[in-house]
């Protein structure tokens, strides 16, 4: 299993921590457990993408995940329960208070393969299809994270704090000789 920290995402980078995804393989597929808070109510496209990093790139939010996975270069995007692209996931449902909680499968995914990449949330919806927009229409990255037990920015926020801890810290003790 691993339990994976989300963050908002936006075109400046990677922001606060929203909750968590675990991800576990079963006999039927992936189970996909979010419980995550904060996010605009309704039906959002949720996806798998390429690369582990969060980063935005070319002034898109996380730009620097890539594209939906894709291993066997289908290049397209059909459902998770079709022969498109892997990464394709069933929608996410955020409730009217912004929680979603509602566990989804991924029926041709395992563990071993997505661990080390991005778990990405679009602000839009997905018809699993790339008509009339690509890509399902899922517009823009809103929240993800790496699909890893040791998130990078959680750990880089973690140390932000201890070091500034420490610098208050020796500000006390300094002023006080």
């Amino acid at each position: 299993m691993i339990r994976a920290a989300i963050h908002e995402l936006s075109n400046k980078g990677v922001g606060k921590k929203i909750g968590y995804i675990s991800f576990t393989d079963t006999f039927d597929g992936l189970l996909i457990e979010p419980d995550i808070h904060g996010l605009p109510p309704g039906e959002h496209g949720f996806h798998v993408h390429e690369f582990g990093d969060l980063e935005p790139k070319n002034g898109k939010a996380a730009g620097s995940a890539g594209m939906h996975y894709d291993p066997d270069k289908t290049g397209k995007h059909l459902g998770p329960h079709k022969n498109g692209h892997k990464g394709d996931l069933p929608v996410l449902e955020v409730d009217a208070n912004g929680y979603a909680t509602e566990p989804v499968l991924a029926p041709r995914l395992t563990l071993n393969e997505i661990k080390d990449r991005a778990i990405i949330i679009h602000s839009g919806g997905d018809n699993y299809s790339d008509y009339p927009e690509k890509n399902g229409g899922g517009k823009s990255r809103m929240a993800g994270g790496i699909i890893s037990n040791d998130c990078p920015y959680c750990r880089n926020n973690n140390l932000k704090t201890i070091g500034l801890i420490t610098l208050v810290g020796l500000g006390l003790y300094y002023s006080r000789k």
